[in-house]
């Protein structure tokens, strides 16, 4: 694709390939960007604490949600999934937010775009055509923006503009989830006027260590997922997040069914389908740890199989493999959940080879 106003590539990013990335396979990249995200997470919490530029973006937005009316995080796909939490975290702290699809809001909400204080878009290209009308719309209320792509047109049609430093991502999202997501904890938590540096630091001393080790089980876990007709991904609050992503990760990537669910979503209508061919990957996280037990019990009991990801020991057995993850502060479970998806699809493109090619320029973006 050329970009309409220098005529030139359209790099992801911004920004153009090394050459040696132009000869990886896609399984290697994938890897490669799993395993960036301890680094690119650390100059993330650097940048959003010390660059001066970002502060007074910060101080403003501050200001900007003191105004009557909820705040909104919008996004799409893996972006929608760092809404989730950015609104939660909101929520958590006190202050009425709410997390949207930003294409329903485009289309749907126009009559009532002047009655929230203010709209927080991601995204990790800039140029998808959702966010891109909704940058040029006049809500008449701020509109501010997290964003991967500098030189994209919703960074370039936008007044309040934080950046994602996630550096370029050639296959599906990994960085960009995880530098989105912290970047939103932190916008949330300085609108709230919440010190955000203790949480950050929590879970940045068993961040790389958590991933080397999640992803050195993921023979097990492709083993234990082996033959399923259908992976489903549950989680409440943050954890909803994560399961979006790690769903559009397994079927972007390794082109299996996946499907995310709410805790209180799943087990009022598709727990009643599961039987043998099901796999369950269950966040037991956070306040409402316990209740992921449970469902994970009564899936087990209609014969499915659960992988569940929790801070507490559980006793494996045939039907049930947990997978005990650092605990964090809340909603930071959020980054750490997405681990167990990552490693998973991680060998199953080792073993049957990857659904996507490497995607150096972005495509064409249609609604």
């Amino acid at each position: 694709m050329q970009d309409s106003a220098n005529n030139g590539p359209n790099w992801i990013a911004g920004v153009e390939p090394p050459s040696e990335m132009l000869t990886m396979s896609m399984t290697a990249i994938y890897e490669k960007e799993c395993r960036e995200q301890p680094e690119r997470l650390a100059h993330l919490l650097r940048a959003y604490g010390d660059d001066e530029s970002i502060l007074k973006t910060l101080t403003n937005l501050q200001q900007v949600a003191l105004a009557p009316g909820p705040i909104l995080f919008l996004g799409m796909g893996a972006s929608y999934g760092s809404s989730i939490t950015a609104s939660i975290w909101m929520q958590l702290c006190g202050r009425s937010s709410f997390y949207l699809d930003a294409g329903e809001w485009l289309h749907y909400a126009p009559l009532v775009w002047d009655q929230v204080a203010a709209s927080i878009l991601t995204t990790a290209s800039g140029e998808s055509a959702e966010l891109v009308q909704l940058c040029r719309e006049n809500t008449r209320k701020p509109v501010a923006l997290l964003c991967n792509n500098e030189k994209s047109a919703c960074w370039s049609l936008s007044q309040h503009r934080l950046p994602i430093l996630a550096g370029p991502e050639y296959g599906n999202a990994t960085k960009t989830y995880t530098n989105s997501t912290a970047a939103g904890i932190l916008l949330g938590s300085h609108m709230v006027g919440r010190a955000w540096q203790n949480d950050a630091a929590q879970i940045q001393a068993t961040y790389s260590d958590t991933l080397d080790e999640v992803f050195g089980r993921r023979a097990e876990l492709e083993e234990f997922c082996r033959g399923a007709k259908n992976i489903e991904l549950i989680g409440r609050g943050a954890g909803y997040g994560a399961a979006i992503i790690g769903a559009l990760c397994i079927r972007e990537m390794a082109g299996n069914r996946a499907a995310a669910h709410t805790g209180a979503g799943f087990r009022h209508g598709p727990l009643l389908d599961v039987d043998a061919s099901h796999v369950a990957i269950i966040f037991a996280q956070g306040r409402t740890a316990e209740l992921g037990v449970k469902l994970a019990q009564d899936c087990n009991a209609r014969g499915g199989r659960v992988i569940l990801v929790s801070a507490e020991k559980h006793e494996p057995s045939e039907k049930l493999l947990p997978l005990t993850v650092s605990r964090v502060p809340e909603p930071w479970e959020a980054l750490i959940a997405v681990f167990v998806p990552q490693a998973l699809t991680l060998r199953l493109i080792e073993l049957y080879g990857a659904n996507l090619r490497p995607r150096f320029q972005y495509g064409d973006m249609k609604e």
